[in-house]
């Protein structure tokens, strides 16, 4: 007797369909085949357990498995379910009039039970493409994959349940999930606010434009400055997301398995703030068991990487193609995935090994050499690829003391969203860019030129401060959405000069 059913495999951040044959014959042995690694193999174990446990026997024939494609390599204990059904099928213990019409997976317990999976999202995706009629898969992980529409979500408990539905014994809810209702209602849920932050308007400023044109931002300052804080406070001003937005950052960290239990879509920007002895794999993504790295899992949001010098110097180098392709490509012998990468670098770090060069009150006890060489841990071209750069000083006892609270990020917030609004409408015919640190040098000509007394501006800072042809895009780009925040079609010589300020790393002085 032959049964066919399926499950699914997640590849990069997609999933495709796996075809599962059961056949039973005369003998006692059992087989799978088509690529399982040793969680795939060891299901067998798991399926006899939670089989005896709930009072069913697993069949006394030899059995015949085989999962296609054998090409694609089955990882993961997530294919214990259909695998088991599928046992039970051939043995006449499941009916299998209903098989075919829906997509099964999840990990079994010893007792039955059923476990959490990774990637339930792209798979429920998968499913209603290939027109299932229903996805049965572990309870905790039915918000998740309801999130998609036209596709019946069952969250199921224990295997017996999913045997008692294919026997006409028990009716399955489907799980119901109000996407829009849920996903508007937590936009506005941040841990926290500009209005907390004493002082520092310059770099709200710098960090107000950071956001409005999605441009890499770097603080230099003294311990305790505040640059931790306001890193955090980012997100609270970015735009919201879309729903389209939302769905590939769930997506991934739904593949990841970052999901927490019962969670849908994700509706505030991601904020990544990975340690800084983190590897070059877990940075980028990739390893044994393929699985974004903490680039992609920043998509659509921030990465924030606290004291920058400190992270290794080739985990920083890693970084440079992404910030300019905003996908990553991670080729090995047996795989080549692509993950998303689109993400706004925030980096802080202090000016010196001490931490208190061209600090106000204390005295900085580095060398002048010390001071180069701490700077010199961060490559010229990943610097070069950071639009703003911002000194920050501590911020006197007065302001500290101020019990007045500061702009809240709502406000902020506002102005962000309005210049981001210009620019969708600017780049509407150009797929693939939505905000000014996206341009081209094509389209910096077409949108972002100066006047003349700009450009007399432009030519003096690029000679005094001798500044790369890249550190010139840079500046133009950011006056654009300094000029978008003010509302203004032409770059004025202000907004030029404002971006400017914002390139002090690139002053040969600032360490000498």
């Amino acid at each position: 007797m032959l049964i066919k059913l399926f499950g699914a495999a997640v590849q990069g951040i997609d999933a495709t369909i796996v075809t599962i044959e059961v056949n039973s014959s005369r003998g006692i042995k059992f087989f799978l085949v088509g690529l399982p690694d040793s969680a795939v193999k060891e299901s067998h174990e798991r399926i006899v357990a939670a089989l005896q446990v709930n009072g069913y026997k697993f069949p006394t024939c030899q059995i015949v498995i085989n999962m296609a494609p054998a090409d694609i390599r089955k990882e993961g204990s997530s294919y214990d379910l259909p695998l088991a059904i599928g046992i039970l099928a051939v043995s006449g213990a499941v009916s299998p009039e209903k098989l075919g019409r829906y997509l099964l997976i999840g990990e079994l317990s010893l007792d039955g039970s059923l476990q959490p999976i990774k990637g339930a999202l792209p798979i429920a995706i998968c499913a209603r493409q290939q027109g299932f009629e229903g996805f049965i898969l572990p309870k905790q992980n039915a918000r998740e994959a309801a999130v998609v529409n036209n596709l019946n979500v069952y969250g199921v408990e224990n295997i017996t349940e999913v045997i008692d539905f294919f026997n006409g014994k028990r009716e399955l809810e489907p799980t119901i999930v109000n996407t829009r209702e849920e996903f508007y209602r937590s936009q506005t849920n941040f841990p926290f606010d500009f209005a907390d932050v004493k002082g520092q308007e310059s770099v709200k400023r710098a960090l107000e434009v950071a956001a409005a044109g999605g441009h890499n931002l770097i603080m230099i300052g003294a311990p305790g400055s505040g640059k931790s804080m306001m890193a955090k406070c980012l997100p609270s001003i970015l735009p919201p997301l879309s729903l389209a937005e939302s769905l590939e950052t769930t997506k991934i960290h739904s593949v990841a398995g970052k999901l927490g239990k019962d969670s849908s879509l994700i509706a505030v920007r991601p904020f990544r703030s990975p340690h800084h002895t983190i590897s070059q794999v877990a940075m980028v993504g990739g390893g044994t068991n393929p699985q974004p790295g903490e680039i992609s899992l920043a998509h659509n949001g921030v990465l924030f990487l606290d004291e920058l010098p400190e992270f290794n110097r080739s985990v920083l180098e890693v970084l440079r193609q992404p910030l300019e392709d905003r996908h990553i490509t991670i080729s090995r012998a047996k795989y080549t995935l692509d993950y998303p990468a689109s993400f706004t670098l925030i980096a802080s770090m202090n000016p010196c090994p001490c931490g208190y060069y061209n600090h106000p009150t204390r005295h900085c006890v580095c060398t002048p050499g010390q001071v180069q060489k701490y700077l010199n841990r961060i490559s010229g071209p990943l610097l070069d690829r950071i639009d703003i750069q911002v000194e920050i000083v501590p911020v006197p006892f007065e302001k500290l003391a101020e019990r007045k609270a500061g702009e809240p990020s709502a406000a902020i917030r506002e102005r962000v969203i309005r210049a981001r609004q210009i620019q969708a409408k600017r780049f509407a015919d150009l797929p693939g860019i939505h905000c000014n640190a996206q341009m081209t040098s094509r389209l910096l000509h077409q949108y972002a030129q100066p006047d003349s007394h700009g450009m007399v501006l432009l030519r003096t800072a690029m000679e005094r401060f001798n500044l790369s042809a890249r550190a010139y895009d840079r500046i133009l780009k950011v006056s654009r959405t300094i000029a978008d925040l003010d509302g203004s079609e032409t770059i004025l010589p202000k907004h030029l000069a404002e971006a400017i300020s914002y390139r002090n790393l690139d002053r040969e002085n600032w360490a000498g």
